[in-house]
């Protein structure tokens, strides 16, 4: 098992500090979820049908042609490389490991390349894989450059797969309404925007034959009936996914500020986290974490992940503790 971000109960034990007790900033998950109501008994008594609207909501939503409704973009991530034959396949570095780690497991050969090198030497890949707002780097993509890369792999039958799951609050980039062109492929999770991570809710937009192939793979009964009905209320709320996209901006904006007023300035970042990069990383990390505030640690490069502080007092607390630090920093 690969190592991610909101592991809250090991660092309380490791710490010896409390869960409660934690400012937990290590997902990229927003601190501001859709308010879930009343869950009706049947759907947790009945098994999940397929033709409850779901799919037209979430075609509304991303602007897609078609879409499966997957147990997160996890389930996609760890089937897409099964339906193809053994290929040379190029992911985005850093990224999430879990890209390179499912094609290697199917027997692809992988390389993991900076993104502007991997769009470089698209060329010589049979698939592409990048992450769209890119995580943890952030790097951000021209549509028509990431079409034209499309369209350079499909045309020897490669494809091109983003991972858009940091994307909901800047959707007019997504390619979700290219999907019906062979070869294009594109994650997205529900969890991230939506604050919804224990759902396990997520999307593929994608050509029919390859979503046909992957409802095969995948077998029946994707994503659970008490998902499938949070979703369809989530995913059609525009009131809310309008404030929801403001209020993410604002406060990614206002971690940047706080953490380069204290001397860690963001190398890049985007609506749901802000990313440090620097040789100091693990001792910042050490020191945030004896203080009870979880940070994402990256081993390479050495770097940190902040997502976003939920409130006020979450705001106060991590300036509070920032400024410990650089106290001590001063005086050893």
């Amino acid at each position: 098992m690969l190592e991610h971000g909101g592991r809250l109960r090991r660092a309380a034990h490791l710490y010896g500090i409390p869960a409660e007790a934690w400012l937990d900033l290590s997902t990229g998950v927003s601190p501001f979820a859709w308010p879930v109501p009343s869950i009706p008994a049947e759907a947790w008594m009945r098994l999940p049908e397929d033709d409850d609207g779901l799919v037209d909501i979430a075609c509304t939503y991303y602007g897609a042609p078609r879409m499966l409704p997957v147990a997160g973009s996890q389930a996609a991530i760890q089937a897409l490389p099964w339906l193809r034959r053994a290929s040379r396949v190029g992911v985005i570095s850093p990224g999430y490991n879990e890209h390179a780690h499912a094609w290697r497991k199917a027997g692809h050969e992988v390389d993991e390349l900076p993104a502007q090198a991997l769009l470089a030497q698209a060329n010589h890949f049979d698939v592409v894989v990048l992450i769209h707002p890119s995580n943890p780097g952030g790097e951000r993509f021209d549509r028509a450059d990431l079409l034209a890369c499309h369209e350079q792999l499909a045309a020897r039958g490669g494809w091109l797969v983003v991972d858009e799951a940091f994307m909901d609050a800047t959707p007019s980039e997504s390619l979700c309404a290219a999907t019906s062109m062979d070869g294009l492929v594109v994650l997205c999770s529900a969890g991230k925007f939506f604050g919804l991570a224990g759902a396990r809710a997520g999307f593929i937009a994608a050509a029919p034959a390859l979503l046909d192939a992957l409802r095969e793979h995948l077998g029946p009964w994707t994503l659970n009936g008490p998902s499938r009905h949070v979703l369809r209320h989530a995913l059609a709320d525009q009131a809310w996914h309008v404030q929801a996209r403001e209020r993410l901006h604002v406060c990614s904006e206002r971690l940047a500020w706080l953490l380069a007023s204290h001397g860690l300035v963001p190398t890049a970042g985007c609506a749901f986290f802000q990313w440090w990069r620097d040789e100091r990383a693990e001792a910042v990390h050490e020191a945030l974490a004896r203080q009870g505030v979880l940070t994402r640690r990256f081993v390479a490069p050495a770097s940190l992940r902040f997502g976003l502080p939920g409130d006020e007092a979450a705001f106060a607390r991590l300036d509070a503790v920032l400024g410990t630090l650089a106290l001590e920093a001063r005086q050893s």
